[in-house]
């Protein structure tokens, strides 16, 4: 029998459609993706709770998914539109189900401030592009979500926001400079959820679009001297997405095999499927 993933858009629709445009498929879309690629034999749907009339999952029906697994978002969590409510809402309903979940970026604050942490503007400002140098905590070394990851790594990475303050029943399993919080664990009953404030699941095209589509801000803020520096930057990162091999050009970013290789780069979220998520789908008699 197929696992069952539910993908859950952390983006309204105006924001879809931009990031459609800038990266040809919507966060969610990407995602479901990347998902089958690991998983050939997944079944992906896709909800959007940021609409209005969402296609979400009816009372009871998250128990008939094996895992769910919240995006990105351009939203931040600290602005409680009815937007963003319903998702932590819906995050809410993903713990009370017992489903496994995973969240990137934005699905780590949303699953934080459902299960009772704070979400902030991060006062070192943007980490964009990629989270250099993660180190796994202890707890972390042993967790196996971090299984194959090194002592050091980085990661793709775009974000304002952190969390300031863990949920009850959270495990910190990785930090960086730039944030305490970039991998825990957080236990809500015997609800387990995994995430990460990096984006295993970018490519570096991935990375190189958003870099577009925020590029005036990019340059305002000091990441770049000028447009045409960030195009030069973008033109480098479409260069590795197309052949990672590429020495030189990996080496002036100063990009290793944790991010030049997809199945590494994707070590989280592959973890998260073989130790969660075929589980549950066992556990429930699927499979």
């Amino acid at each position: 029998m197929s696992l069952r993933i539910l993908v859950v858009e952390g983006n309204t629709a105006a924001d879809r459609a931009r990031h459609a445009a800038s990266r040809g498929a919507t966060p969610s879309q990407a995602y479901a993706d990347v998902l089958k690629e690991l998983a050939p034999d997944a079944v992906v749907d896709i909800c959007c709770p940021a609409d209005a009339g969402a296609n979400l999952p009816e009372a009871g029906g998250l128990e008939g998914y094996d895992g769910v697994a919240l995006t990105g978002s351009s939203l931040n969590l600290y602005d409680m539109t009815p937007e963003i409510r319903s998702q932590i809402d819906l995050a809410r309903q993903v713990f009370a189900s017992g489903t496994p979940v995973f969240g990137s970026c934005w699905g780590l604050q949303v699953l934080t401030t459902a299960a009772g942490g704070i979400v902030r503007r991060n006062p070192k400002g943007r980490e964009m592009g990629f989270a250099r140098k993660i180190v796994p905590t202890e707890a972390g070394r042993t967790h196996p979500m971090l299984a194959g990851r090194p002592i050091v790594f980085d990661a793709p990475a775009v974000h304002q926001d952190e969390v300031e303050t863990m949920a009850p029943g959270t495990t910190l399993l990785a930090s960086n400079g730039m944030s305490e919080v970039q991998a825990v664990e957080i236990r809500v009953g015997e609800a387990v959820a995994w995430a990460v404030q990096y984006h295993p699941e970018f490519s570096l095209a991935e990375v190189a679009a958003i870099g577009g589509a925020i590029g005036p801000r990019l340059v305002e803020e000091g990441f770049f001297e000028d447009m045409d520096a960030l195009a030069r930057w973008r033109a480098d990162l479409d260069t590795l997405d197309a052949d990672p091999a590429n020495g030189p050009v990996a080496w002036r970013h100063g990009l290793d095999a944790q991010l030049l290789d997809a199945g590494l780069r994707r070590t989280e979220i592959a973890n998260w499927i073989e130790t969660m998520v075929r589980p549950a789908r066992s556990r429930r008699g699927r499979g």
